[in-house]
């Protein structure tokens, strides 16, 4: 029995370990497509990414805002984050993905995203020079793989008007 352990406690190790010891930089960034754009997320700032369950509409409110969804008993915001960000809202379907806001932030909040698309290794990553135009926007990659990367501010996300506003 001492040897179980459970799936909250693997996912902290998990991500424990994927720390790198650099000024504890994580080693590692979270992968998300949203419409044509790849975005990297921090993973101290993410919760889990899960199936997107059944989301139950909210009237009167903006279209990127899909909604409440219960995980676990708990209800959180759906944001469709393509559809906030200005562009094509996400279809469901196998792929898309919840990305729970991670709870550091103590919102009971997620982002609707076409797909996951794993860890993305920072030495796969070459830094663009120039200026970010939305606050959330942390920095832009380009990465060996060809695509263009923004890194995502979650910080600046949760907190931004934009965002926390949804009566339309």
């Amino acid at each position: 029995m001492a040897d179980k352990v459970s799936l909250r406690d693997y996912q902290r190790d998990l991500v424990e370990r994927l720390r790198g010891t650099e000024g504890g930089r994580a080693a590692s960034k979270l992968g998300i497509q949203a419409g044509s754009e790849s975005w990297l997320v921090d993973l101290a700032d993410a919760g889990e990414v899960l199936p997107v369950p059944e989301i139950s509409p909210v009237p009167l409110t903006r279209s990127w805002f899909k909604g409440v969804a219960s995980i676990r008993g708990k209800l959180y915001s759906v944001v469709d984050f393509p559809a906030f960000l200005g562009g094509t809202a996400v279809t469901i379907g196998d792929q898309s993905r919840l990305l729970l806001i991670g709870a550091r932030f103590r919102m009971g909040s997620a982002l609707l995203v076409d797909q996951s698309l794993g860890l993305c290794s920072p030495d796969r990553l070459r830094l663009r020079t120039g200026a970010t135009q939305a606050p959330w926007l942390k920095a832009e990659y380009d990465g060996t793989d060809g695509r263009l990367w923004k890194e995502l501010d979650m910080a600046q996300l949760v907190r931004h008007p934009d965002f926390l506003v949804v009566a339309s």
